[in-house]
């Protein structure tokens, strides 16, 4: 399936999301890795991250960019070349992109009944205004989980903690948008985050 979907979220920023409908062969085809992505790809166990990998390499093109154009530093943070931020993740059959001249994180994970289990690693403040007996507290807590994650993938670095340095305002119903602080040793910072939800999965964006 080609891009599944097109965000714009303010002149400096854009989110692509790419839906893995094809096979490994078929997105590797017209894709050109560099050396170590493709022993990196290869050694992949995983047939459904192998496809991530390269669906990724895809969203790249849709922006304009190609495998050489992207980098990692020592704690695992991509980058681009040509300076500007991005950030990337996958799970399961999606996959996105954030690109932007601004700090950025995005994070997308599926919506499913074992985040309950989880809830008291990454939540603290926010349990005040769950309810763990309405019908959509698997999805806000997905919400919270992908909005520190971003924040996590924005910050980026050690000794963060979800439960202990993010925090993020509550939503009301239909709202679309929060605002989130990470509180780390001597830094405190503020940032915008947009969510969106789409079949049986919610993606967050965070932005300084």
């Amino acid at each position: 399936m080609p891009l599944y979907k097109t965000i714009n979220p303010n002149l400096q920023t854009t989110v692509k999301i790419w839906k893995i409908t094809e096979s490994f062969d078929e997105l590797i085809e017209p894709i050109c890795l560099k050396p170590e992505s493709s022993v990196r790809v290869l050694g992949m166990k995983s047939e459904i991250h192998r496809r991530g990998f390269l669906s990724v390499r895809h969203l790249l093109a849709e922006f304009g960019y190609t495998d050489t154009d992207l980098f990692y530093d020592e704690n695992g943070k991509p980058h681009l070349k040509d300076g500007k931020h991005i950030s990337i993740t996958h799970s399961f059959n999606f996959s996105a992109v954030i690109v932007s001249t601004q700090k950025i994180g995005i994070d997308i994970e599926k919506q499913r009944d074992k985040i309950k289990l989880i809830a008291n690693k990454f939540i603290d403040y926010e349990f005040k205004y769950l309810n763990e007996n309405s019908n959509d507290y698997i999805n806000k807590l997905t919400v919270i989980w992908c909005v520190k994650e971003s924040l996590f993938k924005l910050f980026a670095t050690p000794g963060l903690s979800f439960k202990n340095h993010c925090l993020m305002i509550p939503v009301s119903d239909n709202e679309l948008k929060t605002v989130a602080w990470i509180d780390y040793k001597d830094f405190k910072g503020r940032y915008n985050v947009e969510f969106l939800e789409f079949e049986g999965f919610t993606c967050a964006y965070a932005m300084s």
